[in-house]
């Protein structure tokens, strides 16, 4: 249990850096979420956004840096 608990401060931890490392750029990052095959539909009372393409580009990212930590450890 007390493994769990480690592992649930330590994601906490990573989800806090992710979230200022977002904030901290500001508009540099404002490709993010609109690239070709994000998907977004506004209509006068309505907006849906799913970024499909973003999405997919962040999980090859962290793909590839959990490949290089596993492969160091």
């Amino acid at each position: 249990m007390q493994q769990l608990g480690k592992i649930l401060i330590l994601a906490g931890i990573l989800l806090m850096i992710a979230g200022a490392l977002l904030l901290i750029p500001g508009n540099k990052l404002g490709w993010m979420g609109h690239l070709p095959g994000d998907i977004r539909i506004e209509r006068e009372n309505f907006r849906f956004y799913f970024p499909v393409t973003t999405l997919i580009i962040i999980s090859l990212i962290l793909n590839f840096v959990f490949w290089v930590i596993r492969k160091l450890h």
